[in-house]
């Protein structure tokens, strides 16, 4: 039976794994892809991608993995090993992740939303934006998948 630092430990690892590979598809293919687009029809979908991404399965993953990374911060784990990967684990998602997400690419999405696709001087803000948020984007991708394999490190430590 599974112990209620291990259940969290899990809960951690699967968010940190859905938010992380869906962050991954964006620095691996789908900003490429939009930047292959002219700047109006590359803009006109990111910001239509920055509608839609807010829903209930994306934001609650979201939220959910950063509340139970500050549970393990305040829990011990297990052993002292196990404790600081859980912790590190934590960490990384907070802040390599969210922190990242609510600090760099949110404002990032909302000076995108404030452009008109069909704006010539919108040129500027989605090259600039392409280049930054990607950027950005991989950093939080990588911080998400470490923490999945610190939580995954921690479970087989913490048992």
């Amino acid at each position: 039976m599974l112990s209620l630092n291990q259940g969290l430990i899990i809960a951690a690892l699967l968010g940190s794994a859905i938010i992380g590979g869906g962050l991954f598809v964006f620095s691996s293919f789908i900003m490429k892809s939009l930047s292959r687009l002219g700047p109006a029809e590359g803009i006109a979908a990111m910001q239509s991608i920055n509608v839609v991404v807010i829903n209930l399965s994306f934001i609650g993953t979201f939220f959910a993995t950063a509340i139970l990374s500050v549970v393990i911060l305040l829990l011990p784990i297990g052993g002292s090993y196990a404790n600081l990967l859980a912790n590190t684990g934590a960490v990384l998602y907070l802040v390599g992740t969210f922190l990242v997400t609510v600090r760099g690419n949110v404002p990032l999405n909302n000076q995108l939303a404030a452009v008109s696709a069909d704006d010539e001087a919108s040129v500027a803000v989605w090259e600039n934006y392409l280049v930054k948020w990607t950027r950005l984007n991989t950093l939080r991708t990588a911080c998400g998948l470490l923490a999945v394999v610190s939580f995954a490190i921690a479970l087989t430590t913490a048992a």
